[in-house]
């Protein structure tokens, strides 16, 4: 088995190994998480952003590949552009999703650390 393959069926085991703990600590529903602020809310994205990362996760690889192949610069830089982008749609839809649910709970509970938390994070996205 060629080592691309043997990375990707390990970052595949890898993550079915954490849906299948994330499965056993949600208690509720299989979408709903609580954070150490002590809101619970639901993702309504969750399917989308890990189909979108496994995307993301098979473009690295291939950029992996062309690097250890010797391909030209040019076309291994325009791939990891398009995974530049695919990460940062990604994160537009995480960050969405976290508005929508987590924040909107937080608000309503008063939870001053959940936005705090927000800013830091927008703060690394942006910057």
């Amino acid at each position: 088995m060629s080592n691309d393959k043997k990375l990707t069926k390990s970052t595949n085991e890898h993550i079915q190994g954490e849906s299948r703990a994330n499965d056993s600590l949600h208690t509720q529903h299989d979408h709903e998480h609580c954070h150490e602020h002590g809101h619970v809310h639901s993702h309504t994205h969750t399917k989308a952003v890990l189909n979108r990362l496994s995307k993301s996760i098979g473009h690295l690889e291939s950029v992996k590949k062309m690097v250890e192949d010797g391909r030209d610069c040019s076309e291994v830089l325009v791939q990891l552009a398009a995974v530049k982008g695919s990460i940062d749609s990604l994160s537009k839809i995480i960050l969405k999703d976290h508005i929508e649910h987590c924040i909107v709970d937080a608000i309503e509970e008063g939870d001053q650390a959940a936005l705090d938390e927000l800013g830091k994070a927008i703060d690394k996205i942006i910057g």
